[in-house]
């Protein structure tokens, strides 16, 4: 008997250490699986390049009420300079005096010199599934386009800015929701992954810099570019946090910590996702 119980617990053992080899090689495959779609992805182009030349025709079009352009609108590097505005944002902007991101300058420029309604704005500022991009998404995508290749320098000069650093971390590693889970149960460790997908420490340096500097990005899976907004916001949806409001100062001092933990990445977005 003594001998039928050890070699059953040696079989299990056996099957134990197969097992774990087998989901080594497994996800060592996935990952070569993985980065061969991605490669397959960037040789037919990235659509995302269609919707910046469409963002340039909105930055230049009289519109809304007061018939005018964005070309007058401040950035953060002066009135209408858009290259290299996205590497420097968010950023504190004395005449709101408020830190503010891409999106949210973005609106208020809209709203301030367009005339354009800022509710409408909102609602509309994600597209839905099938729909051809949305203004704000066109918009960002364009702005974005024109940091391709420049270091993230996100500027902590400013005490506002400081202080959103620091509320930004504080979101980070809070804890709530019905999983209690933080951004950080998936994103302060190394090594971690969901199904088939990678989840980048973005405490690091080295992996803060590849995930903030390809967003915002093509979602091959959804036919749309997303923002960095939608990005926080599916984050919140999936940790089952209550819907982090577009626009929001939370989701503002979140993206100041990503952006401050990512300096000296080179921008490479709009990225291209599954």
């Amino acid at each position: 008997m003594k001998r039928i119980v050890l070699s059953a617990l040696a079989l299990v053992s056996g099957c134990a250490v197969f097992a774990a080899g087998a989901a080594q090689q497994s996800a060592s495959s996935a990952e070569q699986g993985i980065e061969q779609y991605r490669q397959m992805l960037g040789e037919g182009g990235n659509p995302a390049d269609l919707i910046v030349m469409t963002g340039e025709d909105l930055w230049k079009e009289k519109r809304g009420p007061k018939k005018a352009t964005l070309e007058k609108c401040d950035l953060g590097m002066g009135p209408g300079v858009v290259k290299g505005a996205y590497a420097h944002l968010p950023r504190y902007f004395k005449d709101t005096g408020k830190v503010m991101d891409l999106e949210s300058r973005l609106l208020y420029c809209m709203v301030n010199l367009q005339g354009l309604d800022r509710d409408d704005i909102i609602k509309h500022a994600i597209s839905k599934s099938g729909e051809y991009s949305s203004d704000m998404e066109s918009l960002v995508g364009y702005v974005v386009d024109k940091s391709k290749g420049m270091k993230i320098e996100v500027p902590q000069s400013h005490k506002q800015e400081r202080e959103a650093y620091a509320r930004g971390k504080e979101i980070f590693f809070f804890r709530g929701g019905p999983y209690d889970f933080s951004c950080a149960s998936c994103h302060g460790a190394d090594g971690q992954r969901i199904r088939l997908q990678d989840l980048p420490n973005l405490t690091k340096q080295g992996p803060a810099r590849a995930a903030y500097s390809s967003w915002p990005a093509y979602r091959v899976s959804q036919g749309a570019l997303r923002t960095m907004q939608w990005r926080l916001q599916d984050c919140f949806r999936q940790q089952r946090m209550p819907v982090l409001k577009y626009g929001s100062q939370a989701s503002i001092d979140l993206t100041v910590f990503l952006g401050v933990n990512a300096k000296g990445g080179e921008m490479a977005a709009p990225g291209l996702k599954r």
